[in-house]
């Protein structure tokens, strides 16, 4: 660890140069990145993020500023901070990125340094969101001209301003022909009670107003971090990310002090110890200062092995000052709040696909894994996630960085189970939930988690919704109808299990795509609910078992004894499928047997033979269901998972 004396030795020590060239200026190196970061003091840096619905202009608005700064060379939508190629086609952020900005403002003739904390916005990543936020002083509040606000635009104001940001309110795309402003306007001074004075309107497309209105606003209205140099290094992790060359790559944003190349330091939730052995700025890429210091946001490299140990929210601290040092507030631990079975297409490829599974689980800490074994798919894994989405991405990496293709069960929720002799335990599984015997003796109550949904939607379409949510087991809470918008805001408490059944799309459908939602975890609540299985000749196929609520088993067991019926062919005996809750049969479809004739070789034959005959092939198919079994190919589980 080194001195406050020799911080300033550390900063002239002669460096590898890095060069970047710019089409406006001379080619910038690590040097003279340096000796500008080393002129700014801390009350020239400004650290914040964008807060925004989806395709509202997040990215392109990131793009524009680090032209204007000289990061990136101007033209086209470059998408900079969207590094994932799943990012890139769906227009979503999934990891939170920071970039690092100089800005020389011609009014006072001052450079001040910003970093730019670019976050998800989807309630999947709301654990990254809350740390993104706080290691910001304050946030851009972007709004689409043409769309109003929506609902991830209110979930993640609500976060931002629960947090202290400061917010600035910006009406993007107002160059488009569909852009209504003063509609846009009176929205955000109605739904945030912001005024009208401090909304600036913007063009992230072509730039309008960003260099001359949202630049100066970012350096007026943002406060500077509030960190102490001369106080023991303290930073937040922000997020973490894995290099095959490297290891895992920590992002952290420095509160207190300052950290050097060679340090070592402390988690306080791990309690293990690192030595950094590269540290840097994001100018976009990583790009080595050898310091850090109170208010940067940067990145350094602490040699860890396993992305388990970045533990998002974590303090990180010197070593030796751990007693003297305060550990930062408001770390949890990530919950994984939706379980899917995943199984290889292809049986034979459980190796190649494990090393593909825990290659991408290291760049992605908040998924959990374990080994899971099928009768009907054999070999494969149980995988938590913090949401749908996060799951839908996880699969899309896998097949798209990989190539790998898996066959995933149906989502399931986790379940809280409480035992009258004072035990709880969260089931993840539908095969670990608890027969009916032990619910009448042993349980006192099975819970299931609940979410508070926010949606935005065009009043013309406000029923269907209610309908919706309302067949879904919903409880209505509030209904807000936005003056001037013709929009409403409607907030459901929703079960978690009903939200991850399809519920956006069909949210999507009822509302011609015009709905928008947002939703928060709100606990555990008591629940009927029950496992419903499929069974094939009286054998529970148990990659298709489910949870569900009691309500919903006698219709959705219906329809998918119909549904798999589809899917398994004839056999020379009769199948039976069958649905099963409580153990009492709730459904059932027969496919009919194939039947040979046996009386083709007969001509002029008595009645007789021919009784005997067909007595004689009535008992072999008799004989070949009791010991026949039902061989359902991988594709029929695909296609109906796939439904």
């Amino acid at each position: 660890m080194l001195t406050f004396q020799t911080f300033r030795k550390v900063l002239h020590r002669s460096w590898r140069p890095l060069v970047r060239f710019n089409h406006k200026q001379a080619p910038v190196t690590v040097e003279t990145i340096k000796k500008r970061i080393e002129q700014i003091p801390i009350e020239n840096y400004r650290n914040f993020s964008i807060v925004a619905h989806v395709d509202h202009g997040k990215s392109t608005l990131s793009d524009r500023l680090l032209e204007l700064t000289g990061v990136i060379e101007s033209g086209g939508n470059k998408q900079v901070l969207d590094k994932l190629e799943v990012e890139r086609e769906r227009g979503i952020t999934v990891k939170a990125q920071t970039c690092s900005m100089f800005y020389h403002d011609k009014r006072n003739n001052q450079d001040y340094l910003l970093h730019l904390v670019d976050t998800p916005g989807h309630v999947d990543f709301r654990g990254e969101v809350s740390r993104s936020y706080a290691s910001c002083g304050g946030a851009l509040l972007l709004v689409d001209a043409s769309q109003g606000v929506q609902a991830q635009t209110v979930a993640n104001f609500y976060l931002a301003y629960s947090m202290d940001l400061k917010l600035i309110p910006v009406i993007n795309k107002i160059d488009l022909d569909t852009s209504n402003i003063p509609q846009a306007e009176d929205q955000v001074e109605n739904t945030f009670e912001l005024s009208k004075e401090e909304i600036i309107r913007v063009s992230a497309k072509t730039g309008l107003n960003v260099k001359d209105q949202l630049l100066p606003a970012i350096i007026d209205r943002i406060p500077p971090p509030t960190g102490l140099h001369d106080k023991p290094f303290r930073a937040l992790l922000v997020d973490s990310w894995y290099d095959p060359y490297v290891g895992v790559v920590l992002l952290i944003h420095v509160v207190d002090g300052y950290v050097c190349k060679g340090d070592k330091v402390l988690s306080a939730q791990t309690q293990k110890k690192y030595e950094i052995r590269e540290i840097g700025i994001m100018y976009p890429d990583r790009t080595p200062t050898r310091v850090l210091s109170t208010g940067q946001v940067g990145y350094v490299v602490p040699g860890m092995k396993a992305s388990k140990e970045a533990k998002i929210g974590d303090t990180l601290m010197h070593l030796g000052r751990e007693h003297e040092t305060e550990v930062l507030p408001g770390f949890e631990e990530p919950k994984p709040m939706v379980f899917v079975g995943a199984f290889p297409s292809d049986g034979t490829e459980f190796k190649a696909l494990d090393d593909d599974v825990n290659r991408l689980v290291l760049n992605d800490r908040s998924v959990s894994l374990q080994r899971e074994t099928s009768n009907a798919l054999g070999q494969g894994w149980r995988l938590g996630f913090l949401g749908s989405l996060h799951a839908s991405v996880f699969r899309e990496r896998l097949e798209k960085e990989y190539g790998s293709k898996l066959i995933i069960t149906q989502p399931t929720v986790p379940y809280m189970v409480k035992y009258y002799d004072g035990r709880e335990n969260v089931i993840t599984n539908p095969d670990d939930f608890p027969d009916l015997g032990e619910r009448r003796n042993k349980i006192k109550t099975i819970q299931e988690p609940y979410v508070e949904a926010i949606m935005t939607l065009p009043q013309e379409y406000l029923g269907n919704v209610i309908k919706l949510c309302d067949n879904n087991r919903g409880v209505q809470k509030e209904i807000t109808y936005l003056n001037t918008t013709g929009q409403v805001m409607l907030k459901y408490d929703l079960p978690l299990g009903q939200l991850v059944d399809d519920f956006f799309g069909k949210l999507k459908s009822v509302s011609r795509g015009y709905a928008s939602l947002d939703y928060e975890d709100i606990g555990f609540r008591d629940s009927e609910v029950v496992k419903m299985e499929l069974l094939v000749n009286g054998k529970s196929v148990d990659a298709l078992a489910q949870v569900m609520h009691n309500s919903q088993v006698e219709r959705v067991g219906r329809v998918w004894v119909k549904k798999f019926k589809e899917y398994i062919k004839s056999q020379l005996f009769e199948v039976i499928i069958q649905a099963r809750a409580n153990n009492k049969i709730i459904a059932r479809e027969t496919i009919k047997a194939k039947r040979k004739d046996v009386l083709q070789k007969l001509h002029a034959s008595d009645v007789s033979r021919r009784k005997k005959l067909l007595v004689k092939q009535k008992e072999g198919k008799k004989h070949l269901k009791s010991i026949g079994n039902v061989q359902i190919n991988q594709e029929a589980y695909q296609a109906f998972l796939r439904r």
